[in-house]
């Protein structure tokens, strides 16, 4: 190692030749050292402090002028312990945490981690289909909420404001139907084994009609701003370009592998939930870049309504029935409803435990406190989330918790692209790639 006497900037001999490690200092000298010879290359750190990374991803950069000759991810910013956590509590409980990887789509971390749990019990047919119905019409909510953030970040990033501002805009409307039926807006622990935490409150389907009404209208603000716009198409065309075999090389999903024309979506090769009992379509392009990918999660916001409104109209002949299998040895938390102090067991429910019936208040304290027990064995379980598939492999050895549980996470393969789409390309287009691939770090670092 060369010590310079300019204190923010040093080189480093190599088999390759001088690289330089640049981390500010006066502009002058750093030219001057740059240009002592015609191999050098700039290593630049991109993150993790850089907000288009969104402060946990750190991007290596190996620059020769403006032109990236290499590009390195560096994850575990964000390491959260998650999978190790749900060893340490029951099948239940493991709802609360898996929901927090990927905090953008926590419907579908919670709603695969229950299909697993489901078939390791042997009760996936026991599952009643309004519960099955309420599932698909709360991941498809989170589809387009996610997608919002996807859109509204990817633009802000590239220098677009207003369709941020549309884009969340539309977000706030799809939490507060999150609100409105689990009582959160985010992490909601609402999809549990066995079905539901609880059924949709009164005039929900309503407001879910007149929510898909205004979204549907309102997501034309952002098609008429970005799609055909010159500048969004020379910052967005051409630019993180990768194909169809780099895709299915690298095990990349989602957006990113539909933008090479191949219509792979779980929700039609693999479907679960029901999804083959409805109507919708899988959009594709086949230009393999950043533009691409803009316009297939633009596309597939209207699919998720349509699917939405053939939720509604299940739901509706599906009234009264129940959200939860009938074992009442696995239907935990049972009878949840809201109550005049917002989320809560039902009275009646509460009365009949603690007033009438020893037997269900021992059952119900043990069912809380211990956990049902699932028998030994492996399972694992797919979906398509709003990234790509997102797949948990559950190991149970015939305890109340889990022997291990380890999540595929979309965002976590999709970010080995990186690499590919970046080398050979300028600085200014990495922010491109990176957002087009829409990592999410909760379900990177797990």
């Amino acid at each position: 190692m060369t010590t310079f006497t300019d204190p923010y900037a040093s080189s480093q001999e190599t088999t390759e030749g001088r690289v330089y490690s640049v981390t500010g200092g006066d502009w002058d000298s750093l030219v001057t050292e740059i240009g002592a010879t015609k191999e050098e290359r700039v290593v630049l750190n991109m993150g993790p402090q850089h907000p288009s990374t969104h402060g946990v991803l750190r991007l290596v950069l190996e620059l020769d002028g403006e032109t990236i000759t290499e590009t390195r991810c560096g994850i575990g910013y964000l390491h959260t312990g998650i999978e190790k956590n749900t060893e340490y509590r029951n099948w239940t409980q493991g709802v609360t945490f898996v929901t927090r990887m990927d905090y953008l789509s926590p419907m579908f971390n919670e709603t695969t981690y229950c299909l697993g749990v489901e078939k390791l019990l042997g009760i996936t047919n026991d599952v009643t289909e309004r519960a099955t119905v309420i599932r698909v019409m709360m991941m498809e909510f989170n589809r387009i909420s996610s997608h919002m953030v996807a859109l509204g970040t990817g633009a802000l990033e590239l220098g677009a404001l207003s369709p941020m501002i549309f884009a969340f805009r539309e977000r706030e409307k799809v939490l507060d139907v999150f609100e409105m039926v689990s009582g959160l807006r985010m992490n909601m622990a609402y999809v549990r084994p066995g079905g539901v935490a609880q059924d949709l409150p009164d005039g929900a389907l309503s407001k879910i009609r007149q929510t898909v009404k205004e979204l549907r209208h309102n997501f034309k603000d952002n098609e008429k701003l970005l799609v055909g716009n010159s500048i969004w198409i020379k910052r967005t065309q051409g630019i993180g370009y990768l194909d169809l075999a780099g895709c299915t090389t690298l095990g990349i999903t989602g957006p990113v592998l539909r933008s090479t024309g191949l219509a792979w979506d779980l929700r039609k090769a693999q479907p679960y939930c029901g999804y083959e009992n409805y109507q919708f379509d899988i959009p594709t392009t086949d230009s393999c870049d950043v533009y691409g990918r803009f316009l297939i999660r633009m596309q597939e916001l209207e699919q998720s309504l349509r699917i939405i409104e053939q939720c509604v109209a299940k739901l509706e002949k599906l009234e009264g029935e129940p959200v939860m299998v009938a074992d009442k040895k696995i239907a935990w938390p049972s009878q949840l409803s809201v109550g005049a102090d917002g989320m809560g067991n039902s009275l009646n429910h509460i009365r009949e435990i603690m007033g009438e019936s020893m037997e269900a208040l021992i059952h119900h304290f043990k069912l809380v406190t211990e956990g049902f027990r699932v028998p030994v064995g492996q399972v694992y379980t797919a979906i398509e989330s709003p990234r790509g598939e997102l797949g948990v492999h559950l190991v149970s050895d015939g305890g109340t918790r889990p022997y291990r549980v380890h999540f595929r996470d979309p965002s976590f393969n999709n970010l080995q692209a990186t690499a590919a789409m970046c080398e050979g390309g300028q600085i200014a287009d990495v922010i491109a790639a990176v957002a087009s691939i829409d990592p999410v770090m909760g379900g990177v670092d797990r």
